[in-house]
């Protein structure tokens, strides 16, 4: 090959392959397969076929390969994701989407892709500081399954006799940090001297590695085809003035060979849009039930749970949470009563998390004969696409509130690796893919809430139009940003200019008919106690005036119309008569009477009428009279249990349900259940465990925080009538099934009957069918699909799967609402195909 051919080549392999990756991960084994794609199947194929169709124009060659690279360059980032990666701005088609020759504003960069996530691109590196050399070795790096933020931990490994230190860099898990002292100690003891100063500098100097954003294209043959044609269009049009019959084929040979590259890229990227979509498998599930729900169906399961040897560590959770005393007995936990034994009052809401008692599990969920209509919440810990995407059958059209608050496009958030380097096309993208599943999930009655602040505002708005409608939006809301605690300049940061004091809250319907009752607000001192005010306003209405108590006016209008007034005035005077005999006072009498009465009276040469007590007021967009953040958690987006009871209030009814799919710290879920909703959570992050989850059982339990102590909330939630059942997992996330695929690695493209550009290559692929095992003698095909995952919750699978309801789950059989059964020990293949072939 001459040296344009090796550029070319070279340069496609690096386009197409992507960065180099070390470590362990799903991403490292699709680029391998990436890799063994291009170098077996894509280059040998494309090597022959640009010979043969440069046979006739010999000297095409170094240009052909140098439009190809000039093409294709633009469109592939260094992760190998297809998008607008650079596009000249003299190319004036072009024009009104680029801002300048490197990057195009909000959406148009990436519309067609759907954002996986940001990560960083780790390699081995050795970096010298003070005359020491230290060695980073990242061949045993874990990647994240999401897009969950994780922070590098370093482990010292070994000192070598030249001075060299090695060590391993892995992803912090449950809040493990680097220990610096442990390391100094073991180098000392291999003979080297180093300071704890020098040792995070080394860690600094390494971590300043690429960020890079991974996305998906959701069709890449019709958007790389669309784009060279519209690229062979400007250059035809834009060059030269002459063509001759030999210019005219040579073009349409690079557009052969170039369509014919895209057809082998798209095919790779269309295996990656099956994958993204499939659905996922639900792993690693629990339910958690409060005592009083089992013990009302069979006090004997009760006694079993405080005879079982998990229930130690059950009451060791219980402790750390402060749900129970130090010194608790568990022989105080039932007493004895006429009836026979039944729960002691105090622990009745005890919350048993069923990871203590997989083997009662079964006995306490078949209590249950609508089990999934008795869960009061599901819990997954999950990238929120993937959830939504997979628990779409199931929850279709179910919501009927969704309230979200996503990272503020800012890098800084808290629990989420979001890198603002594309502007706001990275963000606005990450939006739009999971608000569009959103919108499914959302019944017709529905309301969705969106909180950004100034970074993302103007963006939201327009996203929001697009997927629900302009018809649709309902408000702005402006609400407070610092909780009252934190304040706001603790909570954000140093502000660079004047301190912002507001988010943005954009509330859009379903559908533009949808009803609501209104958003009901604490009245004010004087509305709460009632008060008299004056009988006149300032219309001027002939037909509004006339006497009244002896009282006429010439000018303006009463407040009411005549009938009504003398009512309210007669009112007054029995009223009047009443507290000769009583004493009562004038609010005392309007509740004994059923609160509906007006009353009016003169005073001096007015005319004044009685405004009522007022339970609550109907608001306005601004709701900067309650804290829009809290800090009961530890958590630094919080949001305020206050706002979440009005959202919720005012757009849903009891049981209805409510989701929230970035889920933070659990204020959404929390507030739900103590206004008697049903609630759905999803959140990818490790505090899923050591807060959202916590926080969720001491709910149950009963949580004396945040709105519980407000009045009209403890009518509905108290220490007498709090207690709950829930349920929560896992899903398979994308980086899980990319390390489970199983490609070949043979020779791709190797029928020669087939068209090597069409056939779709992964057709023979196993992909994930290590799952079935074919019984050749029975002519059956068993499934086994703890070949792919230990802890699969079949159940809830197939719910998701089908969109079907779990009515009783058995140890041989589910079944679901309609009375169908599903044998578990002999699934179907051909119902679980979806995901485990594609």
């Amino acid at each position: 090959m001459t040296k344009e051919e090796i550029k070319f080549f070279d340069a496609l392999e690096d386009i197409f392959v992507g960065a180099k990756v070390e470590g362990e991960s799903g991403y490292i084994n699709l680029m391998r397969i990436k890799s063994n794609y291009y170098k077996k199947g894509v280059f040998p194929q494309l090597k022959k076929d640009i010979d043969d169709a440069l046979k006739p124009f010999p000297k095409f060659r170094g240009e052909l390969f140098d439009k190809l690279y000039t093409f294709f360059n633009r469109y592939f980032s260094e992760t190998g994701s297809i998008y607008f990666r650079y596009t000249p701005f003299h190319q004036n088609v072009y024009e009104k989407v680029y801002t300048d020759d490197k990057d195009v504003i909000l959406f148009w960069k990436t519309h067609m892709l759907y954002y996986v996530k940001t990560d960083r691109l780790f390699k081995n590196l050795e970096v010298e500081i003070d005359d020491h050399k230290y060695y980073f070795d990242v061949s045993t790096l874990e990647y994240k399954k999401a897009n969950e933020k994780r922070e590098i931990i370093y482990e010292f490994k070994e000192g070598r006799k030249d001075g060299m230190m090695f060590f391993n860099v892995l992803y912090s898990e449950r809040g493990k940090k680097t220990k610096i002292d442990d390391i100094l100690r073991s180098l000392k003891k291999e003979g080297i001297t180093t300071t704890e100063e020098e040792l995070n500098k080394a860690f600094r100097v390494f971590e300043k590695q690429s960020e890079v954003d991974y996305f998906i294209n959701k069709n890449a043959k019709e958007f790389l085809k669309e784009q060279f044609n519209i690229w062979l269009y400007q250059y035809v049009f834009s060059g030269e003035s002459e063509w001759t019959e030999e210019r005219i084929k040579e073009l349409q040979v690079l557009k052969d060979i170039a369509f014919k590259i895209i057809d082998f890229i798209s095919q790779f990227e269309d295996e990656l849009v099956k994958i993204w979509n499939k659905p996922k498998f639900v792993l690693n599930s629990n339910y958690v039930i409060t005592l009083d729900r089992i013990a009302q169906k069979d006090i004997e399961i009760v006694e079993k749970i405080m005879n079982h040897e998990g229930f130690e560590e059950q009451v060791k959770e219980w402790k750390e949470l402060g749900i129970v005393d130090k010194e608790l007995n568990k022989n105080n936990i039932l007493e004895n009563s006429i009836t026979g034994k039944q729960l002691t009052e105090k622990y009745k809401h005890l919350p048993i998390d069923t990871k203590y008692f997989k083997d009662l599990e079964l006995k306490i969920l078949d209590l249950f004969d609508d089990l999934d209509n008795s869960l009061d919440g599901w819990l997954i810990k999950s990238e929120n696409y993937q959830a939504l995407n997979t628990i779409l059958p199931k929850f279709k059209e179910k919501v009927q509130t969704i309230y979200i608050d996503p990272p503020f496009n800012k890098d800084q958030d808290a629990d989420y690796f979001y890198s603002v380097k594309y502007k706001d096309s990275s963000w606005i993208t990450l939006l739009e893919n999971r608000l569009l599943l959103s919108k499914d999930i959302l019944n017709n009655k529905g309301s969705i809430f969106v909180r950004c602040d100034y970074n993302g505002n103007m963006y939201v708005r327009l996203l929001m139009n697009e997927i629900f409608g302009e018809e649709n939006f309902r408000n702005e809301i402006v609400i407070k940003r610092g909780s009252p605690k934190a304040g706001l300049f603790t909570q954000f940061g140093e502000q660079k200019s004047i301190g912002v004091t507001y988010d943005n809250l954009y509330w859009f319907s379903k559908i533009h008919k949808a009803g609501f009752p209104g958003f009901m607000g604490e009245p004010t001192e004087k509305q709460n106690q009632g008060y008299w005010t004056s009988f006149t306003k300032i219309y001027d209405r002939p037909t509004m005036r006339y006497e009244i108590l002896g009282i006429n006016i010439t000018k303006g209008q009463w407040m009411w119309g005549k009938e009504r007034a003398l009512k309210a005035a007669k009112n007054y005077d029995e009223y009047l008569k009443e507290k000769e005999k009583t004493n009562e006072s004038l609010e005392e009498y309007w509740k004994k009477t059923g609160k509906k009465l007006d009353f009016l009276r003169r005073k001096g040469n007015t005319i004044q009428y009685w405004v009522a007590p007022r339970e609550n007021v109907l608001l306005d967009n601004t709701w900067t009279d309650i804290p829009g953040y809290s800090s009961g958690w530890g958590f630094k987006t919080e949001n305020s249990e206050i706002l979440l009871k009005r959202v919720i209030e005012s757009t849903s009814e009891k049981n209805s349900l409510v989701m929230d799919f970035f889920l933070g710290s659990g204020t959404t879920t929390a507030v739900s259940h103590k206004l008697g909703r049903k609630w759905l959570g999803v959140e990818m992050g490790e505090h899923f465990y050591s807060v959202i989850l916590p926080r969720m059982k001491k709910v149950l339990a009963y949580d004396k925080s945040g709105i519980s102590k407000e009045k009209d909330v403890k009518e509905k939630y108290n220490q007498n009538n709090a207690g709950g059942f829930f349920k929560y997992y896992e899903l398979e996330q994308y980086e899980d099934t990319l390390r489970k695929v199983k490609y070949e690695d043979s020779t791709l493209f190797d029928n020669p009957y087939e068209d090597s550009y069409n056939q779709y290559v992964f057709m023979k692929d196993l992909k994930m069918l290590e799952a079935l095992e074919i019984d050749y003698e029975n002519n059956k095909v068993k499934v086994d699909l703890s070949k792919l995952y230990k802890d699969i919750d079949i159940a809830e699978t197939l719910s998701n799967l089908t969109g079907k309801w779990i009515k009783k789950i058995h140890s041989d059989y589910v079944e679901f609402e309609y009375g169908e059964k599903i044998n578990l020990k002999d699934l179907d293949y051909k119902l679980i195909k979806p995901l485990i072939w594609w």
